[in-house]
């Protein structure tokens, strides 16, 4: 999958901006506030509907203008598409060869994109909430169904959640009612949302293992785990999830009610990294959880692979300068001659890689990206 051209409208400091893309390889150079990070922001856009910085779509549209766009033709393994999103005040549209899709998550997989910046080193070290992400978003580059059952489950969790706190302290009938058939609802979606789960997650470890074995020189094993905040285990089938489910609600409903809040479900969940047999987050170093978070990125991009047949397009936002010389150059080997990448950094001194130096280079300032000389 390549990027053969890109072109930005009224987009953050990017007011008109067409770039072609012919190389596999592309770096962009540049200091620090001149838009490097808002070129990739765009990209992520393209692929998935929304930034990845921010969930206001507002801050993504110049200011004092109505709206923004973002253009690009790409090359797939059918062959050759356009695609457009335009973000507005009046919601956002998303196109595939013109043609508007009615539903983001029958766009989302038209492009798909794989980003490593420096706030997914924290992926391991960070929140809960990192994880699910990152889960919810890599299964909904191969699986628009998994996207449509993860939104049902929200909205259902939402309505919920407002039931739970208009019930306190006492709940009519009627209420009692309500609630039973929203946790019914929620049960059906949450059993899909997390058996969909369950089988990305075997997928991740067969490539995410290999990887980090091969980055720490052989000497960690890494393990990714499903926590669950009920008694859900991996190899379960939808029966046996919903059945758990349902049990872990009514242990719940009392405490549910007195804190006005859902706490059972998928958005509860977490992931569990090991090296060694150690919880990563709580005793690995530094560049431990690096190299598990870099091991996750690179599995990434061989699972998308597996599953539709070609390779994803790679972003590595001001990531480089993060990475020690022996992590820069397993990644920049892993990607070399088969992934087109996208490379922002204020400067490329002390990085020897056969890799960058046959990139094109760029120059990010004044709302422009310039061919470098």
């Amino acid at each position: 999958m390549y990027i053969n051209e890109i072109s930005l409208k009224q987009y953050r400091n990017y007011n008109q901006l067409t770039l072609p893309v012919e190389n596999e390889i592309n770096v962009i150079l540049g200091e620090n506030a001149q838009g490097k990070t808002n070129f990739m922001e765009a990209i992520h856009v393209l692929a998935f509907a929304k930034s990845h910085r921010t969930s206001k779509d507002k801050e993504l549209i110049q200011w004092d203008q109505d709206f923004a766009r973002i253009s690009a033709e790409i090359t797939k393994k059918n062959g050759p598409a356009s695609l457009q999103v335009i973000l507005s005040e009046k919601g956002k549209k998303a196109k595939v060869n013109g043609l508007e899709q009615k539903k983001l998550s029958q766009y989302i997989g038209s492009c798909n994109v794989v980003m490593f910046a420096p706030e997914d080193l924290s992926l391991v070290k960070g929140g809960p909430n990192l994880r699910r992400r990152f889960l919810d978003m890599e299964i909904g580059q191969i699986s628009s169904v998994y996207l449509h059952d993860l939104g049902i489950y929200q909205k259902i969790l939402k309505q919920r959640n407002q039931l739970l706190k208009d019930i306190f302290p006492s709940a009519t009938k009627e209420q009692d009612m309500m609630l039973q058939v929203l946790t019914d609802q929620l049960v059906q979606t949450a059993s899909k949302v997390i058996g969909r789960r369950f089988s990305f997650l075997k997928m991740l470890r067969t490539w995410a293992q290999d990887i980090h074995w091969q980055i720490s020189r052989q000497m960690e094993k890494l393990e990714i785990e499903y926590s669950s905040s009920t008694e859900v285990e991996e190899g379960m089938d939808e029966k046996a999830i919903s059945a758990a489910l349902h049990q872990a609600f009514e242990k719940a409903a009392d405490r549910e009610i007195r804190r006005g809040i859902s706490l059972v479900g998928p958005h509860r969940d977490e992931l569990i990294l090991k090296i060694n047999g150690k919880e990563a987050q709580t005793y690995g170093s530094q560049g431990q959880q690096r190299t598990a978070a870099l091991s996750l990125k690179l599995a990434e991009i061989e699972l998308i692979h597996d599953n539709i047949g070609e390779y994803p397009i790679l972003l590595l936002d001001d990531v480089l300068s993060e990475l020690d010389h022996f992590r820069q150059s397993h990644l920049l080997h892993a990607i070399q001659g088969k992934v087109q990448t996208f490379v922002t950094t204020t400067s490329i001194d002390g990085i020897e890689h056969e890799t960058l130096k046959k990139a094109s280079t760029f120059h990010a300032g004044n709302g422009l990206l310039t061919p470098a000389k």
